[in-house]
């Protein structure tokens, strides 16, 4: 029993010990409360042990002097505040307690903006919209409340919007924000020195001992000669970090070049293993448990294109297949070739296929664009279907992405066209031609905002549609792999991976002639407690048809609704969803956005 006593009578004064010397109490409306809450000073000296009345009176004087300089921060320079020392010997926080009550009082209000610039942009004629676009584009314009914060966010857009064209040395001079507290009133002015107008040189790579500087110069594809753009400076590295030859790559404008107008662009470089392996894992509810195997090889000998062979194996479908890739010439054009076999399970056949590619690729900031000769050889594995069939064809594709981010986008465009020409080469040899067509749009419903307006992220509806046409007589073999199947994840939700297709007489599916799919979505960000979280809800409609004739299409539809996560791997996708026609459900996961 006495160890008992002696036991208890320690983890009282333990926490006894673990008591805060006050507490910190804010009154005052919301926008100010948890402001000042989290930002004065005075808490730092809570867990003082032995702090007295006269230290903590001291204390509770610099709070007042700080709390005004917070709330001064936000546009209130005429607070009224109260500050009360209450003792509280029977709380469990602390003995005593600090409370401070603010009345705010009215907002100051920014009356005038004046933004004035100096240097060569204010003689220049051609700086005038650049000129006329940052006043307008000024983010605290007469009316608008004045806050520190906004204040400095305003000089630093204005500073930003200047550097990111032409004058890459831009400067603030002097600033200034005149305040009238008895009147609330906020005067601002601002004068930006824009230093001289720049324009790309010479790209200079240093750290590269492995690639032509020339070569590299087409892949990065610096504007040279043209007025210094940011934007087109950052696109020419992602064109280098893309390409493959790099790990890593920083460009950046050399502004200490004597002469502004030919200033070079010096890119720091590191070189990717000459080859490089990588094993894979991955799942899809489509094709279930996945393994892959990556071989690069940056620099093929003789050739000296880059060759990226993989092989691929999922409970539907193995693949190998390589392409290799030329360095683009002075218009951004590639030589691309490539072969591919591969055996999947395609409606509810086995196909063993073969695919041979030569052409030429160019790929631009929006739009993506290639022609090619392609050699197709496909064998259905089933006694009713064709046994093999084979053809030869031109192709051209182009494909445009106007999305507000190509990774998770939420506004924006995207439309992709397929046409190609070719003939028969088993059997009688006919002609064909081949159309399809792809596109994804959004359609913006409005703001969904968290509780203190924050944040916001536009709800939205997707679109999207497939249509794709074989036109050819009916005794033309051709090949499955140019015709057309759906269903699965990222086409009509409530089916398995291909298996919405031309229905033969006996029940079995193949690939048809003539493709259509529209699907409906309903996106719309989730709010948690009155914060805007990263998941959204998602509520849609898919209908897809294949046949051999247009007649012949059948529309099956799936139903469902899904959740959506922004997550820092990139969006991930769950569905549920109803397939009309074989009355089931169906879960559809998805990692990524492609288009």
């Amino acid at each position: 029993m006495a160890a008992e006593n002696t036991s208890d009578s320690a983890k009282a004064e333990d926490d006894a010990g673990k008591r805060a010397a006050f507490t910190v109490e804010v009154k005052g409306p919301d926008k100010v409360r948890e402001y000042l809450a989290q930002n004065l000073e005075i808490q730092r000296y809570s867990r003082i042990p032995d702090l007295g009345t006269t230290e903590l009176s001291r204390l509770m004087v610099a709070a007042e002097a700080n709390a005004r300089e917070l709330l001064a921060t936000l546009g209130y320079f005429t607070p009224t505040l109260t500050l009360e020392l209450n003792e509280t010997p029977t709380s469990d926080k602390a003995p005593r307690a600090v409370v401070v009550t603010v009345e705010p009082g009215a907002t100051t209000q920014v009356t005038s903006a004046q933004i004035l610039f100096n240097g060569p942009i204010e003689s220049d004629p051609g700086a005038a919209a650049q000129r006329e676009a940052i006043r307008k584009g000024w983010s605290l314009p007469p009316g608008q409340p004045f806050t520190q914060q906004g204040w400095d966010n305003a000089k630093t857009a204005g500073l930003r919007n200047l550097t990111a064209k032409r004058y890459a040395t831009a400067s603030v001079v002097t600033s200034r924000a005149d305040v009238d507290a008895d009147r609330h009133e906020a005067q601002l002015g601002i004068t930006y020195q824009s230093g001289p107008a720049y324009r790309f040189g010479p790209l200079k790579i240093s750290e590269s001992k492995r690639y032509n500087p020339d070569a590299m110069r087409r892949v990065a594809r610096v504007p040279t000669g043209e007025d210094y753009d940011q934007q087109k400076l950052l696109d020419a590295q992602q064109r280098m970090a893309s390409s493959g030859y790099f790990d890593s790559v920083f460009l950046t404008l050399d502004t200490a070049a004597d002469d502004p107008q030919t200033a070079p662009v010096l890119a720091q470089v590191r070189e990717a293993p000459l080859q490089k392996v990588v094993a894979g894992v991955g799942f899809t509810t489509d094709s279930g448990a996945r393994l892959s195997l990556d071989h690069t090889h940056n620099q093929v000998p003789l050739l000296g294109w880059r060759a990226v062979s993989k092989l691929s194996i999922d409970n539907d479908t193995r693949s190998l297949g390589t392409e290799l890739n030329s360095i683009p010439d002075d218009n951004g054009w590639r030589w691309v070739n490539s072969a591919l076999v591969k055996r999947e399970n395609a409606g509810t056949y086995d196909v063993d296929s073969g695919r041979l590619r030569s052409g030429r690729s160019k790929s631009e900031d929006h739009i993506d664009r290639s022609y090619y000769l392609q050699y197709d050889y496909a064998k259905n594995r089933g006694t009713d279907a064709p046994q093999s069939a084979a053809a030869v064809s031109g192709n051209w594709a182009w494909t445009a992405r106007y999305f507000d981010n190509n990774a998770t986008p939420s506004r924006g465009y995207g439309i992709a066209l397929e046409l190609g020409a070719g003939y028969t080469l088993i059997g009688e040899r006919l002609p064909f031609t081949r159309t399809f067509v792809r596109g994804l749009g959004f359609i913006p419903l409005g703001d969904v905002t968290s509780s203190d307006g924050s944040q916001a992220r536009n709800s939205r509806i997707q679109l999207r549609g497939d249509l794709g046409a074989v036109v050819a007589k009916d005794a033309a073999q051709i090949p499955s792999t140019l015709m057309f199947l759906t269903g699965g994840d990222t086409t009509v939700r409530g089916y398995g991976y291909q298996k919405i297709g031309s229905e033969l007489t006996d029940g079995s599916i193949v690939a048809g002639r003539y493709l259509g799919v529209l699907s409906a979505e309903w996106q719309r960000p989730f709010v948690w407690k009155g914060k805007l979280t990263e998941w959204e809800s998602a509520v849609f409609v898919d209908a897809g048809a294949v046949g051999n004739t247009p007649s012949e299409l059948k529309t099956k539809v799936g139903v469902g609704v899904g959740a959506r996560w922004r997550s820092p791997f990139g969006p991930v996708q769950a569905d549920i969803a109803y397939g009309e026609a074989t009355r089931k459900f169906r879960l559809h996961l998805r990692l990524g956005f492609t288009f």
